[in-house]
């Protein structure tokens, strides 16, 4: 006997229509199910938030901490040092990279030794007198940890810290514990590799321009492959990430230095501080560092305009001071898209450029690493001549760097 609530249907076009009505419902019924199911993205765990993984480690130990403004710890940002000394830790001495360790001193400047007026813990500069800890400096300790966010760039100068503690940690029997942080331009590995006729303070290990290693995986390739002096080995203590792989990109919760003020610039930074080789502006001295480019020579080819001016703390003496600037701006544009040093940038306003013989400074070539790059910019050659140059050692180096990776 048929349903009273039966309707027959008149073709084979309203069946079809029946059919896909209910087939629609299943699957919206099966969607809403699976989003009920679903568990949310986790989220990245710095090393310094897994205090529970390391506490017990430091108990009894007398302390030597590398840090900087980005050595925090939780949420709430609390500096780890005030974290570790309210949960009992001792810790001694205090060693400060570039831009100190409160993070406001300008590039390049150098810095005092100090007492930080917090703690009064002795603060160590090591981008001052010197930039490795000396053994008297040392004296005492029985670990040192480094605990500072590096940007994942060759020319970052906190991985030439991290070289020079190691091996002056080395050389003193003194253990070394790596709070590791994400690295924010880990996604990639690009750029020519370092010739080493070519080290210098931006450059000191030969690898590429964006290397994609977290601060624990760099530590463990400076050991593994004898870059110390002497081939010394570093005592090494890695407290991992949690959540982290090179393919999830990473907002830092603090400024990594001041010029590097939004997560725009750097994701930016790998592809155009090779113009910090040049006499164009970088925008230092705006409110929008490293993410503009810029010359009072290119009036004629860019409308978008800038004037750098002195900002004590964050840049004295910007290049272009008082000049109005002309150039391109990026602070909307994707870099991350590329997946790639970005080239185009720097290719097209070299050709754009009226003065090609005042284009270049000698810091050029330190940044590249090389004295191929500049050569070639200056005889023509395309994006992917200069690419192909970069082989076999950037084919080398990814190889080498998969023996040190901690995350997938």
């Amino acid at each position: 006997m048929l349903s009273k609530n039966y309707m027959p249907l008149k073709s084979f076009d309203e069946l079809r229509t029946h059919i896909m009505k209910k087939y629609i419902l299943i699957l919206l019924l099966l969607c809403s199910i699976s989003k009920l199911n679903a568990q949310p993205a986790k989220s990245i765990i710095p090393g310094a938030d897994r205090t529970e993984a390391y506490l017990s480690y430091l108990k009894g130990k007398n302390i030597g901490m590398v840090i900087n403004q980005t050595s925090v710890i939780g949420k709430k940002l609390t500096p780890s040092i005030d974290s570790l000394q309210k949960l009992g830790i001792n810790i001694k001495r205090i060693f400060g990279p570039e831009h100190g360790f409160r993070g406001n001193n300008s590039d390049g400047a150098k810095v005092d030794d100090t007492v930080d007026p917090k703690t009064g813990i002795p603060a160590i500069s090591l981008y001052g007198k010197h930039n490795k800890p000396t053994p008297e400096e040392l004296k005492g300790l029985d670990l040192v940890i480094f605990d500072i966010q590096d940007v994942g760039a060759r020319y970052y100068t906190y991985f030439a810290t991290l070289h020079h503690v190691m091996e002056a940690c080395a050389e003193n029997n003194i253990e070394v514990m790596i709070l590791d942080r994400p690295n924010p331009n880990g996604y990639f590995v690009d750029g020519p590799v370092l010739d080493t006729a070519f080290h210098s303070g931006v450059g000191m290990h030969p690898v590429p321009i964006a290397h994609g290693m977290t601060t624990a995986e760099y530590a463990q390739m400076i050991n593994g492959e004898g870059w110390l002096k002497n081939h010394v080995q570093c005592r090494l203590k890695i407290i991992k990430l949690e959540n982290y792989t090179h393919d999830k990109l990473y907002t830092l919760p603090v400024h990594p230095s001041p010029n590097l003020s939004t997560q725009q610039s750097v994701m930016l930074y790998p592809s155009i501080c090779l113009f910090e080789g040049t006499t164009l502006s970088l925008g230092r001295g705006t409110t929008f560092p490293f993410e503009v480019i810029g010359s009072p020579l290119l009036k004629d080819q860019y409308k978008f305009s800038f004037t750098p001016v002195s900002i004590p703390g964050v840049s004295d003496n910007p290049p272009q001071k008082g000049n109005l600037c002309y150039g391109v701006d990026l602070r909307n544009y994707d870099i991350v898209k590329k997946g790639k040093i970005d080239l185009r940038i720097l290719l097209d306003i070299y050709k754009a450029f009226p003065d090609k013989e005042h284009f270049f400074t000698s810091y050029f070539t330190k940044l590249a690493g090389t004295d191929q790059l500049r050569k070639q910019i200056e005889t023509g050659k395309s994006e992917d001549e200069i690419r192909a140059s970069w082989e076999p050692a950037l084919s080398r180096y990814k190889l080498m760097r998969k023996k040190y990776l901690l995350y997938k």
